[in-house]
This record gives C-alpha cells, sequence and structure tokens, in this order.
C-alpha cells in the first residue's frame, strides 16, 4: 500500500517562498511520473507541476517560472521549490502519481496560505 506524507507548507508573505516535501513508503518515483496537486477552497484538485520517472518536467501557466518540481530517487522524495508566491497560491498542496494511480494514497497534504 503506498502512503505519500506532504510536508513544508505554511505562512509566508506575497514574493515569498517555501518549499514544499512528499514522501513515499515505497520506491515509486522510479517508476511512475508523479505530479503536485493543489486544491484551493471551493475548487477542485489541479495538477500544477510534474516530473517523469525520467526526470522531464511540465507546469501548469498558472506557475511555469515561478515553481520548480525535482525529485530524490534514493529518499523516496519529492519537492515543490516554490518561489513568487502570490495570494492565488493559497491552497492544500498534494502529491501523488500522475495520472492518478493510487487514489487511496492521498495524503493530509500541507496548507499553503500566501497573505500579508
Amino acid at each position: 500500500q503506498v502512503q505519500l506524507v506532504e510536508s513544508g507548507g505554511g505562512l509566508v508573505q506575497p514574493g515569498g517562498s517555501l518549499r514544499l516535501s512528499c514522501v513515499a513508503s515505497g520506491s515509486i518515483f522510479s517508476i511512475y511520473d508523479m505530479g503536485w496537486y493543489r486544491q484551493a477552497p471551493g475548487k477542485q484538485r489541479v495538477l500544477v507541476a510534474r516530473i517523469t520517472s525520467g526526470g522531464i518536467t511540465n507546469y501548469s501557466d498558472s506557475v511555469k517560472g515561478r515553481f520548480t518540481i525535482s525529485k530524490d530517487n534514493a529518499k523516496n522524495t519529492v519537492y515543490l521549490q516554490m518561489s513568487g508566491l502570490k495570494p492565488e497560491d493559497t491552497a492544500v498542496y498534494y502529491c501523488n502519481t500522475d495520472p492518478v494511480l493510487f487514489p487511496r494514497a492521498w495524503g493530509q497534504g500541507t496548507q499553503v496560505t500566501v497573505s500579508s
């Protein structure tokens, strides 16, 4: 059973930075494409960044140029470096495969709040 645990969120001022981490219970990052998703209040969860098993990255237009996804297969960890944060980035952030192959593996997520 795959388990995913996100961390690193917090309260940050506009323009600030945060680094999120997602640790998996198994060595899935070397096998599957992974994504960072976010869900803002009252909205659906959406994919904002993805990294293939081979390390190719893609971003949604809303975060392109500000967020960077990376991974460390040896540590079973995927990261999301966020900079130039905006109030509209406020959401709960989750990781999972892309496409979602482990729907039961959604973690609690990590809250990111961007506010002055």
